[in-house]
């Protein structure tokens, strides 16, 4: 009689490996010795049954610390014998299977149906996103045909048990070495069949609307902001089912005034070159209204100066950033007579002129 392997040496695990871990082993050695993709290849066939034991005793708790304990006696001991066959471990591991051929074993019962999500895109301006707004949109989607209430027969009939798969909803079929149960393709999987279908509906069950939905913007959001309006996408295909969800993407205008980088806003002043050699006290919009700056003396151009808390307010902290301005420090191009002599007067007085330094310069070289 062959000795058995060790079932952690099957599966290529270590003998603490997690059940996520023995999943994924499993899987690989399934997907590798199927024998779909090995026909007649007996080998292949001996180590699929082999992994499926191994996988079948360790993911079980139970069974697991009886074989870490006492080995395969331990388990052969405790009535079990591994799955007797390719039905019995597709029924065993649906879930995997589905996972990589995209269908189930047929013993976890019927998945709750759900309705198809929808997305809808929404412009929005500025201010709007950085104080959040309230915005009413028309969404087209498939609903329940309120004629029928989405059984989709007409009123006083009912529907028949469908005559393909016998009300189970399901196929069976060969698959190589095994039966697979698949989706009847008659029925859609309902066991039934209409016979007198609603004249709204056609028996479909659902009708084309368009129903207005508020879509509630928080403050902060912005451009790839996605909100999520749980149950306002489409109506499931079955009225046992659960409505899909309807996906708002944001996309902010820009503004002509303000920038945005994160929760920060950035913009810029013009000032003439005298405030800026003098110093001033200057007037600039903010997001919430009006707001005093001190321009010190000597600013030069592109010199930045920060608002605390007059940004925009984070979606998570709600904290908000600041407001960021840039000085552009704007050279006249009008002047007149009085001016220009003005100017000439300041220039000969200015000891610190860019040709004096300039001067000094090449004379140090």
């Amino acid at each position: 009689m062959t000795q058995k392997r060790d079932y952690y040496e099957i599966l290529g695990v270590a003998k603490n490996a997690a059940k996520p871990e023995l999943k994924k082993a499993y899987r690989k050695l399934a997907i590798k010795y199927h024998p779909d993709k090995n026909p007649g290849n007996k080998e292949a066939e001996n180590q699929f049954k082999e992994a499926s034991e191994a996988y079948s005793v360790l993911n079980d708790d139970n069974k697991r610390g009886i074989y870490d304990q006492f080995g395969h006696r331990g388990i052969e001991g405790a009535g079990h014998s591994g799955p007797s066959g390719f039905e019995d471990i597709f029924s065993s591991f649906g879930d995997i299977f589905e996972d990589f051929f995209g269908f189930g074993g047929g013993s976890r019962g019927r998945r709750v149906q759900r309705g198809s999500d929808l997305r809808y895109d929404l412009t929005i301006d500025f201010m709007e996103a950085t104080f959040g707004t309230e915005k009413t949109v028309s969404i087209p989607k498939l609903d329940t045909c309120e004629e029928c209430q989405g059984s989709g027969s007409a009123e006083g009939s009912g529907s028949e048990t469908c005559s393909h798969c016998r009300g189970t909803g399901q196929f069976i079929q060969n698959q190589g070495f095994f039966k697979v149960k698949t989706t009847c393709p008659y029925c859609q999987g309902q066991g039934t069949i209409i016979s007198n279908p609603c004249r709204k509906c056609r028996g479909a069950g659902k009708v084309e609307i368009t129903r207005k939905v508020l879509v509630k913007i928080p403050a902060g959001v912005d451009s790839g902001s996605k909100l999520r309006l749980t149950g306002e996408g489409e109506s499931a295909p079955i009225p046992q089912g659960t409505a899909g969800d309807l996906y708002v993407i944001i996309n902010v205008k820009p503004h002509k005034f303000f920038q945005r980088d994160g929760t920060d806003v950035i913009c810029a002043i013009d000032i003439s070159f005298v405030q800026a050699a003098l110093g001033a006290q200057i007037t600039i919009p903010t997001l919430v209204g009006e707001e005093q700056l001190t321009i010190p003396k000597a600013t030069q151009y592109g010199d930045v100066f920060q608002m605390r808390g007059q940004g925009i307010a984070s979606l998570r902290t709600h904290r908000r950033g600041d407001q960021i301005i840039k000085v552009i420090v704007k050279t006249p191009t009008k002047l007149n007579k009085k001016q220009i002599d003005l100017l000439k007067q300041f220039d000969k007085l200015d000891s610190n002129k860019i040709s004096n330094k300039l001067k000094n310069l090449f004379k140090n070289l």
